[in-house]
């Protein structure tokens, strides 16, 4: 025993051993810390990094992968030429990649969570870059759609991470202005696609639309490595091969039912049995999905009436945002003798009013909401495109570089927040396959919408062309559109008989007005189908969410 003095006058004992039993009680200690999602701790480094840092990355990516889209359709008629194949079989250039992208955008959510979202964006960049080498050195027509295949592998998952990984960095108060410039992927770059393809092909090399991809890939790829965060990905979740199969079979055919069925013939044995598969397979999936216990894509997602409404509004969307810039330049190119770099210059302020707007359109969902944009948007959409449906072949480029601009302005307002409000409206751990709907939806809506409307185009000027050679030879045309077009298909012949042309080529410019004149009145009627679609879209974007989303103080959603 041993005696310590303490305050005067009193001592306090102390024995040499103490008791276990009589210890004092230790303080307690720390809580441990949350385990981080995934399993794994995100890095110092990038939980440091600022949320718009971080986002810039993902557009850039983002960018890279949808504006190969676009631009490589500029490029078709010079890999023609230098491929030496006809024009049936280098449209595979793009078909291919359309096919490949239903197949890998089902499993892109599975992926993410597997590998963990940062890593498996990492991976998609560099896949992405090594694809547009391989694409960029191919030596004929079989070689670049073996490499298109390989390209559209990562570049289908690129989106689907990205547009996962925003919710994840970004706090809920913020998401409409971050998916403001995460739009900038999505709409902008299917706009300045032709101006820049264009160029390149005009005054430089046509491979050069791929070998621009790599050095951004690489860039994209190291900023990633330092400034996203890299969790592991779970490997508990069993991979649904039975799901798989069903929605990757099922948008197989759709696709390649709706890229040859002009070629085909819509009512074709091979296209109609591609379309009843197509929809079998994509019910069956439906019905797997709800029995089985890990699915592939939670489709009861679908129950959150805000996300579906949302879905339909981006066919609408798609529809219209990918009819015009298809459809377009073709009237510029066909009737109007347009160049493709020229064609892409009158495009261009669009997609400029376009990236402008679009942040501003996310400024405004995080205050008001996003029925407001939608609505505005929309009908200014509709209208825009009302504006398009009395095209001539004199029209002013002037004329049309303004209407086109005013359309701009209704896609950049309305686009961002439609999206944004219906993924928010998920749960946080459905978002990644709430992604992997988004982007099947804009591929398969855009595939199918153009299908369509090509589809009405042709039948539209099949019949004009028709209705106005068989009136051509009339003493006394009847009035209306078809009157004035066999007029002016006739003053082009007196003028050709005046100048002392040979009747053949009399006739050659003849069939040649007609069929102009007859693709411009088939363009109207489809501005005027596309108008009255979106004017639905306005009804439907009255049944989304009015006032900013609750703050959650924190990202939006952690990664699953």
């Amino acid at each position: 025993m041993t005696t310590t003095p303490t305050a005067p006058g009193t001592t306090l004992t102390e024995p040499a051993e103490q008791d276990v039993r009589t210890a004092p009680p230790q303080a307690p200690a720390p809580p441990a810390p949350p385990p981080t999602p995934s399993g794994s701790p995100v890095r110092s480094r990038a939980a440091s990094t600022p949320w718009i840092i971080s986002l810039l990355v993902l557009v850039t990516g983002m960018f890279m992968s949808v504006l190969d889209v676009s631009i490589v359709n500029v490029a078709i008629p010079s890999m023609q030429k230098d491929f030496g194949v006809t024009t049936d079989d280098i449209q595979w250039v793009s078909t291919a990649y359309s096919l490949a992208l239903g197949v890998i955008v089902p499993v892109s959510a599975w992926l993410g969570e597997r590998l963990g979202l940062g890593r498996a964006y990492v991976m998609s960049l560099i896949g992405f870059g090594l694809g547009s080498a391989l694409c960029g050195l191919a030596w004929d027509l079989n070689s670049m759609i073996v490499f298109r295949i390989l390209q559209a592998i990562p570049g289908g998952i690129i989106p689907v991470v990205a547009l996962s990984m925003v919710y994840q960095l970004v706090p809920r108060e913020r998401i409409g202005a971050a998916m403001g410039l995460y739009g900038l992927g999505i709409v902008f770059a299917p706009a300045v696609g032709p101006t820049l393809g264009g160029y390149l092909v005009e005054y430089v090399d046509w491979r050069l639309i791929f070998f621009i991809n790599v050095p951004v890939g690489i860039v994209g790829a190291i900023a990633a490595l330092f400034l996203l965060p890299l969790p592991k990905g779970t490997k508990g979740k069993k991979f649904d091969v039975l799901g798989f199969v069903a929605i990757a079979s099922g948008l197989f055919s759709l696709l390649l039912a709706l890229s040859e069925g002009e070629s085909w013939g819509w009512t074709s044995y091979r296209v109609m049995i591609l379309f009843t598969y197509g929809a079998l397979a994509l019910a069956t999936f439906v019905v797997i999905e709800l029995e089985v216990d890990q699915p592939l894509l939670n489709v009861r997602v679908f129950k959150y009436w805000a996300f579906t409404n949302s879905l339909l509004l981006i066919t609408v969307l798609s529809v219209g945002l990918f009819g015009v810039l298809f459809f377009i330049p073709l009237f510029l190119q066909q009737t109007q003798d347009l160049g493709a770099f020229d064609t892409g210059l009158l495009l261009l302020p669009q997609a400029l009013v376009m990236g402008v707007l679009m942040p501003i359109a996310g400024r405004i969902y995080d205050r008001f909401g996003p029925r407001i944009p939608a609505v505005v948007g929309l009908t200014i959409l509709a209208i825009g495109t009302w504006m398009l449906h009395d095209l001539s072949t004199t029209t002013p480029w002037s004329d049309l570089r303004w209407i086109l601009m005013f359309r701009a302005c209704g896609m950049g307002l309305a686009m961002m927040p439609i999206m944004t409000g219906g993924i928010s409206a998920v749960p946080p751990e459905h978002v990644t396959g709430a992604s992997a709907f988004n982007n099947v939806t804009q591929r398969t809506a855009s595939a199918m919408g153009l299908a369509a409307l090509t589809a009405l185009l042709s039948s539209k000027e099949a019949q004009q062309a028709a209705d106005v050679g068989g009136m051509m030879g009339l003493r006394s045309p009847s009035s209306g559109a078809a009157s004035s077009t066999a007029s002016a298909a006739s003053s082009a012949a007196s003028g050709a008989s005046s100048g002392g042309m040979s009747p053949m080529l009399q006739q050659y410019m003849s069939y040649t007005q007609v069929q102009s004149d007859a693709f411009v009145t088939g363009l109207d009627n489809l501005m005027i189908v596309t108008a009255a679609l979106t004017a639905v879209g306005v009804v439907l974007a009255l049944f989304l969410r009015n006032g900013p989303a609750k703050s959650s103080g924190g990202p939006a959603v952690v990664e699953a």
